[in-house]
C-alpha cells in the first residue's frame, strides 16, 4: 500500500487488513447466525479510501484486486463501500433533508476478495468514519455502530480498528488496550474462500470457549496464550482448499512462532520475532511461490 493520501482527494481513510488470530465458534443461534469468541487485531497496511464532495455520486476504484469488485450497492453481493455510504446518508437525511450531500469515493483495492482478512468490512468502517467527517456529521457513537452491524458482523470491529476480543455474532467487542504490535506476514494463495461454504462445512457449531489470559502482560505471554487458541474454520476451509495447509507448512518451515489461518480463510499469517525476519520470509516465499499474494507488516498495538 502507498503512503500518504490519495491525489486529488479531500480525505483518505486507510481500511486496514483485520487478523483473526484465534476464532473459537461455541454456538449457533435459532436465526442461524453463529456465536463467536476471537481474538482480533489489525495490519498497519491495507486498502484505501478517497473521499471528495462531488456535483453528484460517484465510485471509482483502482489497485491490484479491483478488477473483480461490484460495482454496485445491490441488496446481494454489493460494494460495501456504496452501502456503507446509502446507509449512513439515510441516517442523517432522517434528521436533517439537506445532510449528506453528493460526494465522490474511490477505492483502492490493496486486499485480496474473500481472503479472511475483512477486507470488505475494513473498507465500509473506514468509509462511515471517512464520511462522518466528510460531511461534518452529528452521529452518535451507537447509532453509526448500528448501522455498521447492518453492512456485517465484522464491521463494528473494523470501525474499532483497535486489538480486541468479540463475542457474540461480532458486535460484542472489548478493546485489548495492553495488546502488543507483533511482527507477522500475511500469505494468500490466490483462491477465493466462501464464508457461507466454510461454516456449512463445519462439522461441529459447539466448541470450547476462548480462554482470555488474564496475566498476558508482554509479548511473550500473549504469544504463549495465543498458541493455546485455535480457528475452528481452518479444518473445513483446508478441506475445501487444501493449499491452505501448503501456506501453512511454508511459513512454519520459513521459521514462524505461530501459524494460522485468519477467519474464514484462505489468509494465512505467520508471527516472527522480528520486522526483519517477517521481511525476509516474505521475499524468499514471494520468490518461491510467485502466485500468491505475500505481505510483511506489523499489527496495531502497543510497542514490544
Amino acid at each position: 500500500m502507498s503512503e500518504g493520501d490519495i491525489a486529488g482527494f479531500a480525505l483518505t481513510r486507510v481500511a486496514p487488513a483485520k487478523i483473526n488470530l484465534a476464532l473459537h465458534i461455541v454456538g449457533q443461534r435459532a436465526d442461524g447466525h453463529h456465536l463467536l469468541e476471537s481474538l482480533v487485531t489489525f495490519a498497519d497496511r491495507g486498502d484505501r479510501i478517497g473521499l471528495s464532495p462531488a456535483d453528484a455520486d460517484r465510485f471509482t476504484v483502482s489497485g491490484p484486486f479491483s478488477t473483480e469488485l461490484p460495482m454496485g450497492a445491490g441488496a446481494q453481493g454489493g460494494n460495501l463501500v456504496l452501502k456503507a455510504r446509502d446507509l449512513l446518508r439515510h441516517e442523517l437525511r432522517s434528521l436533517d433533508p439537506r445532510a449528506a450531500g453528493p460526494v465522490h469515493l474511490h477505492l483502492e483495492k490493496n486486499l485480496p476478495l474473500a481472503s479472511g482478512i475483512g477486507g470488505g468490512s475494513a473498507d465500509a468502517a473506514a468509509t462511515l468514519l471517512g464520511l462522518v467527517d466528510l460531511w461534518d456529521a452529528r452521529i452518535e457513537p451507537s447509532r453509526l455502530g448500528a448501522i455498521a452491524l447492518r453492512l456485517g458482523a465484522d464491521v463494528p470491529m473494523c470501525l474499532a480498528g483497535t486489538p480486541l476480543l468479540a463475542k457474540g455474532i461480532g458486535e460484542d467487542i472489548a478493546p485489548l488496550e495492553d495488546f502488543p504490535a507483533l511482527p507477522i506476514v500475511l500469505v494468500n494463495p490466490l483462491v477465493a474462500v466462501s464464508t457461507p461454504v466454510v461454516f456449512r462445512t463445519l462439522a461441529n457449531k459447539t466448541n470450547p470457549p476462548l480462554v482470555s489470559p488474564v496475566h498476558a502482560d508482554s509479548t511473550a505471554g500473549w504469544m504463549s496464550a495465543i498458541a493455546t487458541m485455535r480457528n475452528d474454520l481452518q479444518p473445513p476451509a483446508e478441506g475445501l482448499e487444501p493449499v491452505i495447509g501448503e501456506v501453512c507448512q511454508a511459513l512454519t518451515q520459513a521459521g514462524s512462532a505461530l501459524t494460522r489461518m485468519s477467519g474464514s480463510g484462505a489468509t494465512c499469517f505467520g508471527l516472527f520475532d522480528s520486522d526483519a525476519a517477517a521481511a525476509a520470509t516474505a521475499r524468499a516465499l514471494s520468490d518461491a511461490h510467485p502466485g500468491w499474494y505475500v505481505l510483511a507488516c506489523r499489527t496495531v498495538g502497543r510497542g514490544k
